[in-house]
């Protein structure tokens, strides 16, 4: 088996990337020209690691190489490898919930675990002395058993959110929420539909919508609530924002008044077993003036899409699991585990 780690800043895409992508049944975020644009907004910039048996592609992962608090907020020019300390984070950092590590159907599982060794004996001698350790971020229980061991620490960390789809219409999952919960977003909903002053538009490949608009909404409700712990993403850039919202499987919900000023904006990646709730930024209720309840009218249509899409899950990510659970959802397990430097690929 080998290992080739890619910049898709400027490297060319895997041999045979398209195909994995396909098999895998990878969402939207994977897209290697999509990463690429990631990458040149982000501090911590993403590497696309794959492990090759023969011609095909077993397992990508998405590695971020992050860098300490302390030092430059630009990241490294492509090709230079930096000798200041850092650590890699397998982590696909705009798709809540899931790993940064895939495999492909086919691959045995008993060989997922001495792959995972091997690709961190090689990021070692990629990355350099430099390299402190992998931490792997959104894994579920089985991998979590599979990469602990001596010196490995595994860590259960807040969950993810699904709802399972037993449904053929929104309203067969709404008899399923207690009454008020029911009553309520009925309402809702009905006053939103009827304000003469609010626009709602939904669907995939918006053309009609401003990259450099979204952005400064989603950086203007993250300031608001604060950056998370330990969070090593970017904010995305206007520029990434841009093409991900025409692409034709990422579906971009907008709330804008009667001006076209834009009071909230929910993007929601298309996938046939599990479509995923990703970026929810909105102003607040004060500033905006209307639209209370636009954060569960997007839920509402959601559940919608994901009925008529006959999918097996809606995803809805970590965070306000309460509240989610509300509507049906249910919590899963997710980890962390932190392998230091002394026994990477042990």
């Amino acid at each position: 088996m080998k290992f080739a780690f890619h910049d898709p800043r400027t490297d060319p895409a895997p041999a045979g990337w398209a195909e994995f992508s396909r098999t895998a049944r990878l969402h939207p975020v994977w897209d290697y020209g999509l990463m690429g644009l990631e990458a040149w907004g982000a501090r911590n910039p993403q590497l696309v690691a794959v492990a090759v048996e023969g011609d095909e592609i077993v397992a990508g992962m998405s590695v971020l190489v992050c860098r300490l608090p302390w030092s430059s907020r630009f990241a490294p020019a492509p090709g230079r490898r930096s000798p200041r300390p850092c650590w890699a984070e397998v982590y696909q950092p705009w798709l809540s919930g899931f790993p940064g590590i895939v495999f492909a159907p086919d691959l045995p599982a008993a060989d997922r675990q001495p792959l995972v060794r091997a690709f961190e004996r090689q990021l070692r001698r990629h990355l350099g002395p430099g390299l402190l350790g992998v931490v792997y971020r959104a894994i579920g229980e089985e991998f979590a058993a599979g990469v602990g061991g001596r010196a490995r620490l595994v860590k259960r960390t807040d969950p993810t959110t699904v709802l399972e789809n037993r449904f053929t219409t929104e309203d067969d999952w709404l008899a399923t929420l207690p009454s008020g919960r029911r009553s309520s977003l009925r309402r809702r909903g009905r006053r939103i539909a009827e304000d003469p002053a609010l626009v709602v538009r939904g669907g995939p490949g918006r053309d009609d919508v401003d990259g450099v608009e979204v952005a400064s909404l989603i950086k203007v409700h993250r300031e608001r609530y604060g950056k998370l712990p330990l969070d090593t993403r970017t904010m995305p850039s206007a520029g990434f924002l841009h093409r991900y919202v025409r692409r034709p499987d990422v579906h971009t919900l907008t709330y804008r008044d009667a001006d076209g000023r834009l009071l909230a904006v929910n993007t929601m990646l298309d996938h046939p077993d599990s479509p995923s709730l990703q970026h929810w930024a909105a102003l607040p209720l004060d500033e905006r003036g209307r639209g209370a309840g636009l954060y569960f009218d997007a839920y509402v249509r959601a559940v919608r899409f994901m009925a008529r899409r006959g999918a097996k899950e809606l995803s809805a990510g970590r965070g306000m699991v309460e509240l989610k659970q509300e509507l049906g959802f249910r919590p899963r397990a997710l980890f962390t585990a932190a392998v230091p430097r002394p026994v990477l690929g042990r």
